[in-house]
């Protein structure tokens, strides 16, 4: 986390964006970082190490160990901030991270998130500002002996049992569309495509952790299109995998993936208003939500 050095409770700025490097003080007198506030990323690989930060003695609860993060500023999204802030703060490369979750701390005038992503690929953390002691990937067994900032280590044993999930949203395209009386039948693939229109924003966006029926606050899910017929030529978008029901139908096709992915340790959310397709998912272990519960979320 970012925050000021010792002689300042604000630092100047160049441009005319407010970068939000100032201390918001609450009703009690308790003061924290980030006028617009702030967000950190807690980066994990596949060895289920965790890169920790170890803040400098002069900073706020200097000694102790947090995420590399910071302030927002204004305008900047949490994702994108904490982004930002571990590579600035610890050299993350910008493609490094695969955003999956964000956990949010708000106290209404004020809030922190941590961002949970997975690390595609491996590369060397390095301290890049004055406010690092050293970087180092952790074991998540291992992060409770350390001593831990006391925002982090409030909220670690609630953002900890986010770590296993990974949730992806399979749509029936067909049964979505079909739900809609909007001329869908005159052009099957002109209505995918609007449906992978809507769609598209929420990749970047993400979804609520309660349609998911996950804790945390939101969650960037993996996506699932089955189609089949004359909608098998909707135009492709980056971040949404198409599966095309070849040879067999789009039910079986949709249940074929579902098995695949709950086998691979995916959270599965089937979209779908099929009453057989329901059951049939859930026997594998599927959470099911309606089309028009999509649409709404959409």
């Amino acid at each position: 986390m970012t925050i000021e050095p010792p002689e300042f409770t604000r630092r100047p700025h160049p441009g005319p964006m407010d970068p939000g490097d100032a201390w918001v003080v609450a009703p009690s007198g308790e003061r924290y970082w980030g006028r617009y506030g702030a967000a950190g990323l807690l980066l994990i690989d596949a060895e289920r190490r965790i890169l920790m930060q170890h803040r400098v003695e002069w900073s706020h609860f200097g000694g102790t160990w947090a995420l590399p993060g910071g302030a927002r500023h204004e305008g900047e999204t949490a994702r994108d901030a904490a982004l930002r802030e571990a590579g600035e703060e610890a050299g993350v490369p910008a493609d490094a991270a695969a955003v999956r979750a964000m956990h949010i701390f708000d106290l209404g005038y004020w809030s922190y998130a941590t961002v949970i992503a997975d690390v595609r690929y491996p590369f060397e953390p390095r301290v890049t500002d004055p406010e690092s002691n050293a970087l180092e990937w952790v074991a998540v067994d291992a992060v409770d002996d350390l001593p831990l900032h006391p925002g982090f280590a409030a909220s670690w044993g609630e953002i900890r049992t986010l770590l296993d999930e990974h949730p992806v949203i399979v749509v029936d395209a067909a049964n979505v569309v079909g739900s809609q009386p909007d001329g869908w039948w005159n052009d099957r693939a002109a209505a995918a495509d609007r449906l992978v229109a809507r769609i598209r924003p929420h990749v970047q966006r993400g979804m609520d952790a309660a349609f998911l029926r996950l804790g945390g606050n939101v969650w960037f899910p993996e996506w699932v299109l089955v189609l089949e017929g004359a909608a098998r030529t909707a135009r492709p978008v980056a971040g949404i995998e198409f599966v095309m029901a070849q040879g067999r139908s789009g039910d079986d096709e949709l249940v074929a993936e579902v098995a695949r992915l709950l086998g691979a340790d995916h959270a599965a959310t089937v979209v779908t208003s099929d009453r057989e397709l329901r059951r049939r998912v859930e026997v594998l272990g599927a959470h099911v939500r309606g089309a028009g519960a999509l649409l709404d979320q959409l």
